[in-house]
């Protein structure tokens, strides 16, 4: 029998006098789906606007009212949409009685429920115990409350100094076996350079149906579930253009706001693919109300991985569903979908339907026009 899912309550706090482009209620919907994916079943929400964020990283009244809440609602775990920091996170454990987590930790379940191969699980491991040690503190302070004295002092301090010890030596361990990855994966890259076959790169927001995409122009199997971070690894496959020519047409991880640098930094193996790459497809979800948002999430991650000046083609995914993200249609006839991006990107993006199948041979063509702008005629390679 499968166990039941753990029921959570959800708390977002907005910042006053801050320019955000997410909303209370967007980013919380997008906390609700991670902890679905991650198995949980939301039960409650709770919001705060506030001046500054203290020591319960909520006021003393919110606490207060969590606390009631999960009481009535009979809630294991509360889920909070910022990282916490580890005294936050202390704080409000012992505050609440319950288990705490954060965004990051809610992703980092969600990374490790999807990594499939050996390297994803390394760098998932890796993100998880460094987000670990800092929050290492505290976990035996239970032993200092038994008070002062001989037998009391010493047992606490030697638990936390041995875990970190372990989590440390597993760090090394697990950077060691990055490195070898990454070794073997630079070997892989040169051999691609000599093969002189170009490589795209599919970028984007998760579930913007990257991986559709990358499945309906490879004949993959890549998993494509309408989930969050449903693809974890890298893939690469070669496929043909219009001319004849061969491509490299890789997938990666999607991103997603808030993604804590450390989580970035240790997929950083991962997104060395992306570094390789003569062009990026930033797919992007048409549909999605919040679209310019994840379109710039995604630009904003590129840029911090020095990649923002990197050639690419804005691929606006889901075009079959235009219609229905779209209430009406303008009186001048056209579907009035295209609007939803700013002029200057839709005119230099390619509408497809990964799901149907629509303009995969248009955006063919536009990669290889790219490619030729770049490095001039491509070879033809049996």
């Amino acid at each position: 029998m499968e166990p039941e899912p753990e029921k959570a309550v959800l708390v977002a706090v907005e910042m006053n006098r801050r320019d955000h482009p997410w909303s209370l209620e967007d980013t919380l919907a997008e906390l609700e789906y991670l902890a679905n994916t991650a198995g949980a079943e939301v039960v409650g929400r709770v919001t705060q606007r506030a001046n500054r964020l203290g020591s319960t990283y909520v006021g003393s009244g919110k606490v207060e009212e969590i606390r009631e809440m999960m009481e009535d609602l009979n809630a294991d775990v509360v889920i909070f949409d910022d990282e916490l920091t580890p005294a936050q996170q202390r704080n409000l454990e012992n505050a609440l009685g319950r288990k705490v987590i954060d965004r990051t930790a809610l992703i980092l379940d969600v990374f490790g429920q999807h990594a499939s191969t050996h390297e994803g699980k390394l760098q998932v491991e890796l993100a998880q115990h460094e987000y670990l040690l800092p929050r290492l503190a505290g976990q035996w302070s239970h032993l200092e409350r038994l008070g002062g004295g001989i037998g009391t002092r010493g047992p606490g301090e030697t638990q936390i100094e041995t875990d970190r010890r372990l989590v440390r030596n597993r760090l090394q361990k697990i950077k060691s076996e990055l490195n070898a990855v990454r070794r073997r994966r630079s070997v892989h890259m040169e051999r691609r350079k000599k093969s002189s076959i170009p490589m795209a790169t599919l970028v984007g927001y998760t579930n913007a149906g990257k991986s559709t995409l990358f499945n309906a122009l490879s004949d993959a199997n890549v998993t494509a579930a309408n989930q969050l971070f449903s693809t974890l690894d890298p893939v690469t496959r070669r496929i043909r253009l219009p001319s004849g020519a061969s491509l490299l047409l890789s997938d990666t991880v999607g991103f997603i706001q808030k993604l804590s640098p450390k989580v970035v930094a240790a997929f950083r193996a991962t997104l060395e693919e992306l570094q390789e790459s003569d062009i990026l497809l930033h797919v992007i979800d048409v549909t999605h109300p919040k679209a310019m948002e994840q379109t710039k999430v995604v630009e904003d991650t590129l840029k911090d991985l020095g990649l923002s000046d990197r050639p690419r083609i804005l691929v606006m995914n889901k075009m079959d569903l235009m219609q229905a993200a779209v209430p009406e249609s303008p009186e001048d006839g056209s579907d009035g979908a295209q609007n939803e991006l700013p002029d200057h990107e839709a005119k230099s993006g390619i509408l497809v339907s990964a799901t149907k199948g629509w303009n995969l041979d248009d955006l063919l063509r536009e990669i290889e026009e790219t490619l030729i702008s770049i490095d001039g005629p491509l070879t033809v390679v049996g």
